[in-house]
């Protein structure tokens, strides 16, 4: 591996230098979505809810809602944002007639999709305190978690865009893949609850059900034996699919 951890940040300050001038507008749609969620339904629909496994029905949302906020501050950042450098700007053509390798530029965008991941959770964590849904000291460690789950989805995301010609195609990766996860991996509900043991192994394989599951464990302080299943799937996963970006990158930047 040619990494390079100076120039790999130097991608990451690249992103970030350009991130200041945009953030406004950046934050604004992917923040909100999880907190106009978190209000509509912690508060509408859990009028009508008297609890959801053991606690309100706003406290059971609010930390699968910190994952879904670091979820799309990653996402965001490796497919539209990729793929605009990557196909229209060129900048990773210009950034290779540097000492720059294409692992550094994959490590780089991991970094920065990391980072966008956390100020997204960590912004969402900072609403939930403002309204006392944050308990303390046991919550504090979902900021373990956000980076994981940047991770994941950075992975996740970085692969597909890496490997599909055309920018339509990302309407299919929203509306098929991050969608169904939303909606189908323990956020809204408990799936134990609802789903027959069939169907709960097949949740097993949801990328977002693992990391919503050690966040509710967090908020919660359960340490439970399943927290060690949960960490190794998205560690395991997150680098099995690096290694895969790593052969996509070093393909589509060098050709």
């Amino acid at each position: 591996m040619s990494l390079s951890i100076p120039h790999a940040l130097a991608v990451w300050r690249r992103n970030a230098s350009m991130y200041r001038r945009t953030w406004k507008w950046n934050i604004l749609p992917n923040f909100f979505e999880p907190v106009f969620y978190l209000f509509s339904l912690g508060i509408g629909v859990g009028a009508y809810i008297s609890e959801m496994s053991g606690a309100s029905y706003i406290a059971f949302l609010a930390p699968a809602l910190v994952c879904v906020a670091a979820m799309n501050g990653a996402s965001f950042e490796v497919t539209y944002n990729i793929f605009v450098r990557l196909t229209f700007e060129k900048a990773y053509d210009a950034m290779l007639t540097t000492p720059i390798e294409p692992d550094d530029v994959l490590a780089g965008e991991i970094l920065w999709a990391v980072t966008r991941a956390c100020i997204y959770g960590g912004c969402f964590y900072a609403v939930l305190a403002v309204f006392g849904l944050t308990p303390l000291p046991s919550s504090l460690l979902v900021f373990l978690l956000m980076p994981l789950a940047g991770l994941l989805f950075a992975a996740i995301g970085i692969v597909f865009s890496l490997r599909i010609p055309n920018i339509e195609l990302f309407s299919f990766y929203y509306t098929l893949f991050l969608t169904p996860l939303f909606l189908f991996s323990d956020v809204f509900f408990p799936l134990k609850e609802r789903l027959s043991e069939p169907w709960l192994w097949v949740a097993e394989a949801l990328p977002l059900l693992h990391p919503v599951r050690l966040a509710r464990a967090a908020f919660r302080g359960d340490l439970s034996p399943i927290v060690l299943w949960d960490l190794g799937y998205v560690l395991g996963l997150s680098l099995l699919l690096l290694a895969w970006a790593r052969r996509a990158a070093r393909q589509r930047l060098m050709n």
